[in-house]
């Protein structure tokens, strides 16, 4: 009995650590999620996880996948030239969104987050975002490295703010309201997401985010490192009206499990 009871645990730790690396692998390749979006609350609730642990797991499995995602977004042209002004500027505006943060409650802007990836995905089912719009294929350098900055900014104080769901804002902000075709505005996002989760698991684990079961962190990287390469090879050579359909159902389903860990289980 003690065997098979070690051996349920086992499988269980394997089973749950290859659904969230999935589901996180698919959000980053096809969408620049975060894994910390998907994998925390799953590690927390079903493995029972230390919750900074669970998000330091996260953004360790996020840095190689967005990594990995953002070299296949960029050999096929689907990055923002002024993909590097926007990330310094997502950078410096993140520590401002991570100041203001602690004088929000946190259970708010998480369940925002959440809610948000909703909306975005009914958004890309219903409304679909074919080509990018005229102005931004008319516009001047100037005015593209202008719009670069304030969008980092932007951008930049939303995942401060939210943690997590500062990927989805960011797609939020380049489709919406700079207007960018789905592809080059996921292909942007997943680009800085590698940054600020870099960024973000080397601070975390520098103030003490132990890792108390290593087979669960190696689990998580390479699953969600495999999925999201599969899902962004993909993503690039579907058409757009597949991209969008794919993106709409994909974030709705996360948005569903988020939700239902989150809130009923």
């Amino acid at each position: 009995k003690y065997k098979g009871d070690i051996e349920f645990i086992v499988l269980q730790k394997v089973i749950i650590c290859l659904i969230a690396g999935a589901g996180a692998g698919f959000g980053t390749g096809l969408a620049g999620m975060s894994a910390a979006a998907v994998i925390a609350p799953m590690l927390v609730t079903f493995l029972q996880v230390k919750p900074y642990e669970a998000v330091g797991i996260a953004l360790a499995s996020d840095v190689l996948a967005s990594a990995a995602s953002a070299h296949t977004y960029k050999k096929n042209k689907n990055i923002v030239k002024n993909g590097l002004v926007m990330l310094v500027s997502v950078l410096i505006f993140t520590l401002v969104g991570s100041y203001l943060a602690s004088f929000l409650p946190q259970a708010t802007m998480g369940g925002f987050s959440m809610f948000m990836t909703l909306l975005m995905g009914l958004k890309f089912i219903f409304r679909p975002v074919m080509e990018a719009k005229e102005s931004n294929r008319n516009r001047s350098k100037k005015k593209a490295a202008i719009q670069s900055v304030v969008c980092g900014m932007i951008v930049g104080l939303i995942c401060g703010i939210v943690g997590a769901g500062g990927g989805m804002m960011m797609l939020l902000v380049l489709v919406v309201v700079l207007g960018y075709e789905i592809k080059t505005a996921v292909g942007t996002s997943v680009f800085i997401m590698t940054f600020t989760a870099l960024t973000g698991a080397l601070s975390h684990f520098a103030i003490g985010g132990e890792i108390t079961d290593w087979s669960i962190l190696v689990m998580c990287i390479l699953s969600t490192l495999l999925f999201a390469m599969a899902t962004a090879k993909f993503a690039n050579k579907a058409s757009a009206k597949v991209m969008n359909r794919m993106l709409g159902f994909g974030l709705l389903a996360l948005s569903i499990v988020m939700i239902t860990v989150n809130y009923i289980i």
